[in-house]
């Protein structure tokens, strides 16, 4: 076995991030990804900007070999198939695909896989082995699971945008789509649970899937509940209610970032900055109470960095065992040797035209030392695997998967 999941089929009904991320992260494990599109419109990812294609990177398309990079990323290792599900023919062959895999993968909002006739019931039946995951923004139970929710909703509607921001501006999302990646993430987990119990017990079962259970999980690690009893607002920038220092420095040239969690680390910081004298000042010597004096801690750092560029600062402080880093922008990411040498920053790979050198992707980022994963082919053009999918692997005849072609069931 060259990666852990080969000899997994996947059969992949999800748009846009969170399903996608799911089976992405499935994908670069070795298993067979089926990407399923409707055969009328594709995938609205993948006609959607910005667009990568012969002439370059564009808001708009150029070339007919443009092709969205969002899609371009997220269909890495995959196959792509076009089946009309709301055809009767068209479901009869979903059925017969969902009967040969192992998992299923869908991101509709509730109540969409029953009216299909798709739904977790209804394909136990046909596979008692298949694990069928279902990611939403509020679940499939609970008084609100019929709500729609994008990713922006979710960080709203999990708290995460109360928190994010300064003290004096509004609730603020998270700078990439939090909620679509976390949730897309814990359904992998999810799935890969699912796979373990259906190794110990051959029975497959259902994954709910909640974007906003799924940030709430890691934000409620902070006490929320108790900022108001610790007169704490619920937005604290970039510092942390727990620790300080804890923040974020303009250097002359940049940022960087401080990252204290105990005395000793607090001594390092006070060394490299020169204020040696403050070790032991009963002011500061406690946690709690350097928490309360936050302003003043922060006065002491931003004093020292402010004169300096942040290459020299994050050094000099590293010499002091200091916890800390720049705040990199994407060209610093782009230039920095670490990320290309754990593989992070391949070439984004084109069905049609080869790498696009001049655009990145990430790379896989679980590492495995004996069965390592990782993306090796582009995404597909849609449709692409129509005939050995249809003809190869449900043993259609290429007559009749040209009349279901003109049919419009695939």
């Amino acid at each position: 076995m060259r990666k852990p999941l080969e000899g997994i089929r996947v059969l992949d009904l999800s748009q846009y991030l969170s399903g996608p991320q799911a089976t992405l992260f499935l994908a670069g494990l070795g298993a067979e990804v089926i990407r399923i599109d409707n055969p009328a419109t594709g995938d609205p990812v993948a006609a959607s900007p910005p667009y990568a294609g012969p002439k370059g990177v564009s808001f708009h398309r150029q070339a007919e070999e443009d092709i969205g990079i969002a899609y371009l990323k997220r269909a890495r290792d995959k196959k792509a198939i076009t089946l009309n599900i709301k055809a009767p023919r068209g479901r009869e062959l979903f059925c017969a695909l969902a009967e040969r895999a192992d998992v299923l993968v869908e991101n509709f909002s509730v109540g969409v896989t029953e009216r299909l006739q798709i739904d977790y019931p209804t394909l136990r039946r046909v596979n008692p082995r298949l694990i069928y995951c279902s990611i939403t923004g509020y679940g499939q139970s609970g008084p609100d699971a019929g709500l729609k929710g994008y990713d922006a909703v979710t960080q709203a509607a999990s708290g995460l945008m109360s928190l994010t921001g300064f003290p004096d501006g509004p609730p603020t999302k998270a700078g990439s789509a939090l909620g679509d990646s976390i949730g897309g993430t814990f359904a992998f987990g999810g799935i890969m649970m699912a796979l373990y119990h259906r190794e110990r017990t051959g029975e497959g079962q259902r994954v709910d899937i909640s974007m906003v259970d799924c940030i709430f999980s890691l934000v409620f690690d902070e006490p929320m509940d108790c900022y108001g009893r610790l007169g704490l607002p619920p937005r604290m920038g970039n510092r942390i209610m727990r620790l300080a220092p804890f923040n974020t420095y303009r250097t002359r040239d940049g940022w960087i970032v401080i990252a204290t969690g105990t005395n000793a680390h607090w001594h390092n910081v006070l060394r490299a900055i020169g204020r040696e004298l403050l070790i032991g000042d009963p002011r500061y010597e406690d946690m709690g109470d350097r928490v309360t004096r936050s302003e003043e801690v922060d006065a002491l750092i931003a004093e020292w960095a402010g004169g300096r560029p942040t290459r020299e600062a994050v050094r000099h402080l590293r010499e002091y065992d200091v916890i800390c880093g720049p705040v990199h922008t994407i060209e610093d990411i782009l230039a920095w040797p670490h990320m290309r040498a754990r593989g992070m920053l391949p070439n984004l790979p084109h069905p049609t035209l080869g790498e696009i050198e001049d655009v990145k992707a990430p790379g896989f980022p679980i590492k495995l030392s004996d069965t390592p994963g990782g993306y090796e082919r582009p995404a597909p053009l849609v449709g692409q695997h129509n005939e050995e999918i249809f003809c190869g692997l449900l043993g259609l005849k290429r007559e009749e998967l040209t009349r279901l072609k003109a049919e419009g069931v695939v």
